[in-house]
């Protein structure tokens, strides 16, 4: 959970960085626990709380592999509850 709005130049121009806005107050442990899963999800180049608003997440993704929808799956399988926000 490092550096929050990470040098898009490094992703290929096919990722698409969104927001998600979560629900729940989650403890650093979730948190962490929420970003590794989501990082494990094949298209997804990284995810990240930020720093101060633990309640929005940037997550950043292949949109050949994913779409919006689908990565907000991946979210709330993990029994979080979360809306979409939009892209960056």
């Amino acid at each position: 959970m490092g550096e929050v709005a990470s040098n898009l130049q490094q992703y290929p121009a096919r990722n698409v960085e969104i927001i998600v806005h979560v629900d729940e107050m989650l403890g650093e442990t979730k948190r962490a626990e929420l970003v590794n899963a989501l990082e494990g999800i094949e298209g997804i180049s990284s995810a990240e709380f930020c720093p101060l608003r633990w309640h929005l997440m940037l997550i950043n993704y292949d949109r050949e592999l994913l779409n919006s929808q689908e990565v907000l799956t991946g979210v709330v399988a993990n029994n979080i509850h979360a809306e979409l926000i939009g892209p960056v």
